[in-house]
């Protein structure tokens, strides 16, 4: 098993390192690192700012780099902490001078990603104003919706499986890298997007199908109890995720079009790219209820989850409709994967895991095994998430994940679309 997954792996990743070297992304600095601090400049009439330079201090580093082109700059830094970024105002070009109450240089200090991006504004006699409670909580709130739609995507998968297996599957957050790294590697190859995505989500799918045919599988078969199949399954986490740092590297990397600027929608800032997610999201989970709804094989599913003897005796092919399971929850976890990269955005080698948690959550507060309740338990923590990010700390945001779940074991175990079952 092992050999065939890495070979699977390798075969995928091989190309990453060329990938790198041929995706475009904001100039980098001289120096490759795994953190990045890196923005766009932009004058009043949203035109890019070439030529500028940008310097970056602190944790005994400095370094600099220039605005390219399109106005992308990005300077690697070599661990996170506090730095000093300051704009050269000598190089700016003439007529153009930052906006009145900028302040440069500035402090800033990474947050939960890895990629920190650092906003200047341009344009004379313009004052900034800090957006009121009501508009931050309306943006924050559509952000919300679109995180918790694409957490949706992962949790109804991993939801699937424990419906259907009883498996708590800790690697599913290795299914959500492996869709990123592959639209990575590629569009690397000089693949279109559109067909990148379409050969991330059928590595999806193959990914799910090889971990139940090689392994889920025969430990079912063997008897092995849930308790070690789930160990298993956090050494099977350890094992891919170290395996896709030593071919992808630990640098963020990014999509085509994930460094966009905010549009207007009357008192709404966001990115186009959280709305073509919320779009996305909600076209597939919709057909996805339907299809559990309204076919044969979305009743078979859901009987198998419910009871997979009574389902074997009624005619129903229970293994057949577990490898069917692996494979849509590898594809939906590909493609939340890919949502995620955008909605960071960055792509990074361990960026399944840093979610993993939410999804849990969204999963444990809708009802484990049940399909529509991890959709609304995702929607929950999605916007709990954003929320709290007008309160606590970037870093301390995905802590609302582990409340909402410590509240919900301690006065409603069985989830809000969950049954009451006596144990023991």
């Amino acid at each position: 098993m092992g050999a065939l997954f890495a070979v699977l792996m390798t075969a995928l990743l091989v190309a990453a390192p060329a990938a790198q070297a041929t995706t475009p992304s904001p100039s980098p600095s001289p120096q490759q690192f795994q953190n990045n601090i890196s923005g766009f400049l932009r004058d009043d009439t949203r035109a890019p700012i070439p030529g500028v330079k940008i310097t970056a201090r602190g944790n005994g580093f400095e370094g600099s780099a220039t605005s390219s082109a399109n106005g992308s700059w990005s300077i690697g830094v070599p661990t996170q902490g506090t730095y000093e970024v300051e704009l050269d105002t000598s190089t700016l070009p003439e007529g153009i001078t930052l906006a009145e109450g900028q302040e440069n240089p500035r402090s800033v200090t990474f947050s939960q990603t890895s990629n920190l991006s650092v906003i200047f504004a341009f344009g004379k006699g313009i004052v900034l104003q800090e957006q009121n409670l009501a508009q931050n909580v309306l943006n924050r709130l559509v952000a919300g919706l679109s995180f918790g739609l694409l957490l949706a995507l992962a949790s109804v998968g991993l939801s699937l499986i424990f419906g259907t297996t009883g498996l708590t599957n800790f690697a599913h957050g290795e299914m959500v890298t492996l869709g990123a790294l592959s639209v990575f590697v590629f569009n690397g190859l000089g693949l279109p997007l559109w067909i990148g995505i379409a050969l991330a989500l059928v590595v999806g799918a193959g990914f799910g199908f090889l971990q139940d045919s090689v392994l889920w599988r025969p430990l079912r078969l063997r008897g092995t109890g849930l308790v070690p199949m789930m160990i298993v399954s956090i050494g099977l986490a350890l094992a891919t995720r170290y395996l896709y740092q030593f071919f992808f590297g630990g640098a963020t990397q990014q999509l085509p079009g994930a460094q966009v600027s905010d549009v207007q929608i009357g008192t709404l800032s966001l990115s186009p790219n959280t709305l073509w997610s919320l779009l996305v999201s909600a076209v597939v989970i919709g057909t996805l209820g339907f299809v559990l709804l309204k076919t044969r094989l979305g009743k078979a599913t859901r009987a198998v989850a419910d009871n997979p003897a009574l389902a074997a005796a009624s005619g129903i092919d229970v293994d057949r409709v577990i490898r069917i399971v692996w494979v849509v929850g590898g594809v939906l976890a590909a493609l939340g994967g890919i949502l995620w990269a955008y909605y960071r955005p960055g792509v990074t080698w361990d960026m399944g895991s840093q979610i993993l948690l939410a999804i849990f959550a969204g999963v444990t507060l809708g009802g484990l095994g049940t399909v529509f309740g991890a959709l609304i338990g995702s929607l929950v923590v999605g916007v709990f998430i954003e929320l709290t990010s007008l309160v606590l700390p970037p870093d301390l945001k995905y802590v609302g994940a582990l409340v909402i779940m410590i509240i919900v074991l301690l006065f409603r175990p069985q989830g809000i679309l969950g049954r009451r079952e006596r144990v023991g």
